[in-house]
């Protein structure tokens, strides 16, 4: 099956990704006179930023995913398509998706590829199992599930030792997600869910944050990492820093420091310590002319975000390898609008590639919340902490937010989190652990049923799970 524009044919560009970079590569072609086919596996815009707050019951899907097709539907130039790409013919200048076993094949003039990146565990994928990551709607929700269903089973147990398991939870990874997840696991535990059980208090809770460097939020510099640490702390979240965790299964971690190998038993565990680069990355340096990639499988590209000898094809977003530019959502924004002037303006004739000038990126500062009312951001030279840069972080977000009822309904539901006890996105079933592991076992990535069920026992909700994780 292939797409073909009607009438005259413009020029086509295809963008592969709905995330930051596909969104505004779309956006700043509204005007350009090209036909644009936007391919993504997922139907929604993901403001992956938000996702913990999603994991631990304050925002929903909606405020944070919205559906791409609404979000494009009055930009007459795009064609939005759901299907995950599978084949990039540099040659023949076409993208092969797939969508239910149907396969669609996308001519393109220009390309962006933006498919952004995956968890990584560093070689030990099994890890996955028993610790989902934080990258897309299912791991948030799977999340969430796993949290609270941690608190269900600590509620029936009756041996001291496994109430205490149950009452842990081990966040691997001390970058801006998991210092955002371990503060709100622990103010859930001590504000939101007191009172609510009858044989346990939530606040007995243990938050542990494992980290293999020798610092919490090491890229933002000697001040602010310890900062974050010390309120982490305040707030009874364990830190254990320069501690390499060497094994997971479903009963806890394993963790080797410089003491020898210990052990932290918990059913919750959370994976925030790495990320590897989609697959198209590798097949977009295999394909071009002697393209490479780094050890996270990102691209490295030239300096006008293009594959050597393809000025055509553009990488952007976390895909992309450019010196100084982190895996942020505004090197995504940056590298996308970038690429849209240049397909512009070579649309319109008014420039050709080898008139280019380097995509240059500006650093607008990284932050990171601790706990409400607290955060730390870095902006160039300037360092602020607390309220201010809570407020600070509160404004940005909602700035990047799609959409004005996105905007107010989030406003609203964080007034009701900080200020008050509550949350309003607490549901979780057992269907969202026994997914993943449902397909994983269906696709032949698990030996038996028995590893689901020790998989799911760890957060589900249900003594059945906890009596065959236990047994």
């Amino acid at each position: 099956m292939s797409i073909q524009t009607g009438g005259k044919q413009r020029h086509r560009v295809v963008v592969i990704g709905s995330g930051f970079g596909g969104l505004f590569a779309c956006r700043h072609l509204k005007k350009a006179d090209v036909d644009i086919v936007l391919i993504s596996k997922t139907s929604t815009h993901l403001f992956q930023p938000l996702l913990y707050q999603v994991a631990t019951g304050i925002l929903s899907t909606g405020e944070i995913a919205p559906a791409t097709r609404i979000v494009l539907r009055k930009q007459e130039n795009v064609q939005v398509i759901m299907g995950d790409v599978h084949d990039i013919d540099l040659a023949n200048r076409t993208v092969t998706s797939e969508l239910l076993n149907r396969d669609t094949v996308t001519p393109f003039d220009s390309l962006i590829v933006a498919t952004g990146a995956q968890q990584s565990y560093f070689g030990n994928d099994h890890f996955a199992t028993y610790a989902p990551g934080m990258k897309t709607i299912d791991d948030a929700l799977e999340l969430r599930a796993r949290i609270l269903g941690s608190f269900e089973e600590a509620e029936l147990c009756e041996k001291q030792d496994e109430r205490e398991r149950f009452l842990t939870f081990v966040v691997v990874g001390a970058g801006p997600t998991g210092v955002e997840l371990a503060g709100q696991i622990a103010e859930l535990a001590d504000r939101t869910l007191v009172g609510t059980f009858r044989n346990i208090d939530p606040r007995d809770a243990r938050v542990v944050l494992v980290e293999g460097a020798d610092a919490v939020l090491k890229p933002m510099g000697p001040k602010l990492g310890p900062k974050a640490q010390q309120r982490l702390e305040k707030m009874g979240v364990e830190v254990q820093l320069n501690a390499l965790v060497t094994n997971v299964d479903a009963r806890g971690v394993t963790i080797k420091d410089k003491d020898g190998e210990r052990r932290i038993e918990a059913a919750c565990k959370v994976w925030s310590a790495g990320v590897q680069a989609s697959d198209l990355g590798k097949q977009l340096a295999e394909r071009s002319d002697g393209t490479e990639t780094d050890r996270a499988g990102r691209v490295i590209v030239e300096p006008d975000l293009t594959i050597k000898g393809h000025p055509n094809v553009f990488v952007v977003g976390d895909l992309m390898s450019v010196p100084g530019v982190p895996g942020q959502a505004q090197g995504a924004i940056q590298g996308a609008t970038y690429a849209a002037k240049q397909i512009s303006a070579e649309a319109a004739g008014k420039q050709k590639p080898a008139d280019r000038s380097p995509f240059k990126y500006f650093d607008k500062g990284s932050m990171a919340t601790i706990s409400r009312f607290d955060a730390v951001c870095q902006v160039g030279k300037l360092e602020f902490s607390g309220f201010i840069a809570w407020l600070m972080w509160l404004v940005l977000h909602l700035y990047y937010l799609i959409g004005y009822r996105s905007r107010l309904v989030t406003v609203f539901q964080w007034f009701v989190a900080f200020l008050g006890r509550n949350r309003g996105q607490m549901a979780a079933t057992e269907q969202w652990v026994f997914a993943r592991l449902a397909l994983e076992a269906l696709n032949g990535n698990e030996d038996d049923e028995k590893a689901v069920r020790a998989g799911a026992g760890n957060g589900s909700s249900t003594p059945k799970a906890a009596e065959s994780e236990a047994g």
